[in-house]
């Protein structure tokens, strides 16, 4: 499956109206392969979780290409498809990720992450590989919760702004406590986790969901038309609907 079929556009207009944001980027697209995206240097607004007590104290692991949240004995499961280019990624670690996190927190349900890094064929650059490699980083640091969220808090303001560089991830994780050293910051200037990245991009492609972010409740899209996952209220119903809480 290429990255030209992440393209869509009635689902776009959607969201887009019940974010008041732009259908544009990550879910309506431009040419595959062929953007122009800015390879930036510029400062990011660099900003922490609101939920970073809450995500410190969650363990995270690699498994294969997935990155593994929570109690891994906990008897649901939210498996979440996103890339770090992505506006409405962002908005769901904005909204319906604070109801996830705070489950898992209490041992309710782990979280699988599938870190694909399609947009940067879609608007050229490698922003999206090297966040994913910082994140794979982080998980060796016992940060990337933290990390993870931090990172789609200080997202760009346009998926087209290829900012995510060693520098600004490296500022970023500045404002996780305990997460800079020596073995991270080498793994994000030579993106050390390279492999792991590829092998997500292709497990993103693979699996069939077709657009990010993606949320499937025990294997499943729960029910609706998909909005409720941008509200941390409207997806805590929904999650409750799918018997978690």
């Amino acid at each position: 499956m290429r990255v030209r079929s992440f393209r869509r556009a009635a689902v776009a207009l959607a969201v887009a109206t019940a974010l008041g944001v732009s259908a544009a980027g990550c879910s309506s697209g431009s040419g595959s392969g062929s953007g122009s995206g800015t390879s930036s240097q510029a400062e990011l607004v660099v900003k922490t979780s609101p939920d970073a007590a809450v995500l410190a104290k969650l363990p995270a692991k690699a498994e294969g290409a997935e990155i593994v949240v929570g109690d891994p004995n906990a008897p649901h499961t939210v498996t979440v498809y996103e890339d770090p280019r992505c506006p409405f990624c962002k908005h769901f670690e904005a909204g319906g990720a604070s109801a996830v996190a705070r489950l898992a927190a209490d041992g309710k349900v782990k979280i699988r992450y599938t870190i694909a890094s399609f947009l940067d064929a879609n608007f050229g650059g490698d922003g999206s590989k090297r966040a994913a490699n910082a994140m794979r980083a982080a998980v060796e640091r016992g940060k990337f919760p933290e990390f993870h969220a931090a990172v789609f808090a200080s997202q760009p303001e346009k998926e087209t702004d290829d900012a995510f560089t060693a520098d600004n991830l490296l500022k970023i994780a500045d404002r996780v406590p305990g997460l800079r050293g020596a073995a991270f910051d080498k793994a994000v200037r030579e993106n050390t986790y390279k492999d792991f990245v590829k092998a997500a991009e292709s497990a993103f492609e693979d699996s069939g969901v077709n657009n990010s972010p993606t949320v499937l409740v025990d294997g499943k899209k729960p029910a609706g038309d998909g909005r409720a996952m941008f509200d941390a209220a409207a997806f805590t119903k929904v999650l409750a609907d799918a018997g978690i809480s």
